[in-house]
């Protein structure tokens, strides 16, 4: 692979937790393939919905939800690593509040992301799953 793809790759990547942070989601699911394939880690109540097939299928079941269920989700210390075959694995923490039981949370977070033609094609979540699913216990 030539380094200015997996560069490109990177700076696609790096555009989605930008727009992310931000809040303008119909960047985010702008940057996916039409037949994204995307997992929230084993463990996770989003997980339910695994695997999520396409942008609307994300935004209903991962986005929104996330969205309704939380006082703040924030996005925190991303660092995004170079990888080979069209992966970006980027490293960073969820810092967030549950609405329903008051609990916040700051866990340790790995995202890999698979790129097809300048679209994210797939989404691996691995994530604490004990620290969210004690966060939202009441």
């Amino acid at each position: 692979m030539k380094p200015e793809s997996t560069n490109h790759n990177k700076g696609i990547n790096d555009g989605l937790y930008k727009s992310f942070g931000e809040g303008d989601i119909p960047s985010v699911l702008e940057a996916m393939d039409e037949e994204i394939i995307w997992n929230e880690a084993e463990g996770n109540a989003y997980a339910d919905g695994n695997p999520y097939i396409g942008p609307e299928a994300v935004l209903k079941g991962v986005f929104e939800r996330v969205g309704a269920e939380h006082e703040y989700f924030k996005l925190e210390d991303i660092e995004l690593h170079e990888m080979s075959n069209n992966q970006v694995l980027v490293t960073l923490r969820y810092d967030a509040k549950v609405k329903e039981t008051g609990k916040t949370y700051n866990a340790q977070v790995a995202h890999l992301w698979t790129l097809k033609d300048g679209k994210v094609s797939a989404f691996q979540q691995y994530v604490d799953t004990k620290k969210l699913n004690d966060a939202m216990s009441k």
